[in-house]
């Protein structure tokens, strides 16, 4: 099944790849009027890209690290290049379509025929120049956007302290130490060496559990074991807990759920434990929103979280993708905990985030009985950048 799901998204990102670096050539080289000579080594330039980035995706998965490591970086790091290209030659294109269109009607209130004026428009030889500025804009502003997002996303991952108020919370365990690490995507570019950055830093924070929301990994057991060995240094008084996000089941979640629990990590599949020793709160995990058919007896499902529980309790939900909110509130949990958007990751991709996510990044009071925050995750996916929306160790304090 996820083979098939893989192979789906793969057809589709080589689609939208050759789509994209059509239109790259066309505005950056083919249009501006450049000479032969430069007209002809951007389309092989452009060909060779467009072949980069499903080559990055195919052979990261199948090469020897050593070779599919800078090969990911490479590819990826185009990708989010690519993604700002695209986005400043769109709006170039989308302010001068505007601009065409209002000369269009004002040539109409001017009582013309409706389309602009030979004496309203540019010259051929000037149009040729203010495509090759436009090009040239759009490659630095590209450059420029590229390489912050770039710095921030290869930065340090911060500490971010949050604070939740629980009114169910035993005054017992004011002050509990919630460390949340999500989307850590654990693959072709992040390893070992990231890891046990991580897993030093959270250490330090002195955990009293830690929660891991999803996508920890990109990659099989048999590729990633030993990159997610060091979550063996973890240390907690209440232990790690885990649920599945979306792309465990891209990578074999049953695996990884064999491979995780093994390491000594709790893994919760629609289940409520008791967090503490004498005096305690509930925490539950459910599986992730899109597990339904991805692995055997997967799926999101609160029935056993609810079954017996002392309502009189707090209960702190760990679930993937916000949206499954829902289940928090079905469940009568007082405080969701989730990742999935990376906050975006990369700007303005957060406004495209809220099409699919009720949240984006942050801590919010969904109702009167529910809180639920989201973590702009502590690796990242696909290109080694983050603009607008660093990642995140989130410390989540409860009071």
């Amino acid at each position: 099944m996820r083979h098939g799901i893989f192979y789906l998204f793969f057809s589709v990102v080589v689609a939208l790849d050759v789509l994209a670096h059509r239109y790259l050539y066309v505005r950056l080289f083919r249009d501006p009027g450049w000479p032969d000579a430069v007209r002809q080594a951007g389309l092989v330039l452009c060909v060779l890209l467009a072949v980069l980035m499903p080559a990055g995706i195919i052979l990261s998965r199948s090469l020897p690290r050593a070779w599919a490591q800078p090969l990911a970086h490479a590819s990826f790091a185009w990708m989010g290049t690519a993604f700002y290209l695209l986005l400043v030659l769109f709006a170039v294109d989308l302010a001068r379509w505007v601009t065409e269109a209002v000369l269009h009607v004002g040539n109409l209130f001017a009582g013309g025929a409706g389309a602009p004026t030979e004496g309203t428009l540019p010259s051929p030889e000037r149009r040729a120049v203010l495509q090759q500025a436009t090009a040239g804009v759009a490659g630095v502003a590209a450059l420029g956007l590229s390489g912050a997002a770039l710095r921030s996303g290869l930065a340090e991952v911060e500490v971010r302290d949050v604070e939740v108020k629980l009114d169910k919370l035993p005054p017992e365990l004011s002050g509990l130490n919630l460390v949340q690490l999500s989307d850590v995507h654990v693959g072709p570019t992040l390893g070992a060496g990231f890891m046990r950055s991580v897993v030093a830093r959270t250490n330090d924070l002195r955990p009293d559990a830690v929660l891991i929301t999803g996508d920890l990994v990109d990659g099989t057991v048999a590729q990633l074991r030993a990159h997610v060995a060091p979550l063996v240094n973890l240390k907690t008084r209440f232990g790690v807990y885990f649920v599945t996000g979306n792309h465990e089941y891209y990578s074999g979640a049953e695996e990884w759920e064999a491979e995780l629990r093994r390491m000594g990590i709790r893994v919760l599949r629609n289940e409520r434990v008791a967090l503490g020793d004498q005096v305690s709160i509930d925490l539950g995990g459910v599986d992730d929103a899109n597990a339904n058919g991805m692995a055997r007896g997967h799926g999101a499902d609160v029935s056993r979280i609810i079954a017996g529980r002392d309502p009189e309790r707090a209960l702190v939900l760990m679930a993937h993708q916000p949206k499954q909110i829902d289940l928090a509130t079905q469940a009568g949990a007082d405080l969701q905990l989730s990742g999935h958007t990376h906050g975006g990751q990369l700007w303005p991709f957060s406004a495209m985030v809220k099409l699919a996510q009720p949240y984006v990044a942050g801590l919010y009071q969904h109702d009167p009985a529910t809180q639920i925050y989201v973590s702009r995750g502590t690796g990242y996916w696909g290109p080694p950048m983050r603009l607008m929306a660093p990642a995140e160790i989130t410390r989540i304090v409860l009071t």
